[in-house]
């Protein structure tokens, strides 16, 4: 994939920033989910995934990112600030926990139709919460979506097998990306140029506030003269 044609996914996927999830959490984080992702989309960003530990020292990972896929170390701090206070008051969680906002990461979980087009080409992993073929399991190559549905030519298929299946994505229960040296290029491709363009409007801004400065300003003139 070239870097125009990630440009051209990346202005489609911004454009989808309002998209709903279509692989949700049961029980408890998705009580969680309901009270935080109204306050991430008022940031500006979009919730991925909820996840809370079920050890001693319980942990709730909130999963977020930009409209463009991207998530900052910045931005994961301004999530925070925002959701603490929040969960506070709605006290979803009975004991005691620690908050955590991450980035998707690389390989990364599919929620959305959406993350499904973005990264055809790329190799995932696919559970379903109903057999489908005999099989809840599949890995391959996501190959686009179909009305509802992701097509993906499987790399796991035995002998006498369909080697390309659709899957509807509400009978999905997990999808994620599979780390690969392709996966792995893309990400970097995207982080360049999230990276040139964050100077570009650094510069943009600093040329604004100059001729703001050099600006000449008219004196103010008394009425009648």
């Amino acid at each position: 994939m070239t870097e125009s044609d990630t440009l051209q996914i990346d202005a489609a996927y911004g454009a989808a920033s309002s998209e709903p999830r279509l692989i949700v959490e049961p029980g408890l984080p998705a009580r969680v989910a309901t009270t935080v992702e109204p306050v991430i989309e008022q940031l500006g960003y979009r919730l991925v995934r909820v996840r809370i530990s079920s050890a001693e020292d319980c942990t709730v990972q909130i999963m977020a990112e930009r409209p463009d896929g991207t998530m900052t170390v910045e931005d994961c701090e301004v999530v925070s600030r925002a959701l603490s206070p929040v969960l506070d008051v709605a006290d979803p969680i009975e004991r005691a926990y620690r908050l955590e906002i991450s980035s998707p990461g690389i390989d990364r979980p599919l929620v959305r139709k959406s993350d499904f087009e973005r990264y055809t080409g790329h190799v995932a992993k696919i559970e379903t919460s109903m057999p489908i073929q005999g099989r809840k399991r599949f890995r391959g190559v996501l190959a686009g979506t179909e009305g509802e549905g992701v097509r993906i030519r499987r790399d796991d298929a035995a002998e006498g097998d369909e080697a390309e299946l659709l899957i509807p994505i509400e009978e999905m229960s997990e999808a994620k990306l599979v780390l690969t040296d392709e996966l792995v290029a893309e990400a970097l491709r995207r982080e360049k140029s999230a990276k040139r363009e964050a100077r570009e409007a650094r510069k943009e801004t600093r040329r604004e506030e100059r001729q703001s400065r050099h600006r000449p300003h008219r004196p103010a003139t008394k009425g009648g003269e």
